[in-house]
């Protein structure tokens, strides 16, 4: 098992993204563990085989809506 950190690490990824992608259970097995000091999140290293971060910016097939320039 791995902590956010570690996750972060060997996928190149901002820690703050591994803990989004956690609660949205994009790491099968991942689970909150409960401490005095609050909960953190443990992933298993198989989770992150294959993984395949988001490209950032607008889904495909997405219109952008706003004001046109004249």
């Amino acid at each position: 098992m791995l902590t956010v950190r570690e996750a972060a690490q060997q996928i190149s990824a901002a820690q703050v993204s591994v803990r989004i992608w956690a609660s949205q259970g994009r790491f099968p097995g991942a689970h909150k563990e409960a401490t005095p000091f609050g909960d953190f999140w443990m992933i298993p290293e198989s989770a992150l085989e294959g993984f395949q971060m988001s490209k950032p910016g607008p889904k495909p097939g997405s219109k952008r809506k706003g004001k046109v320039k004249e």
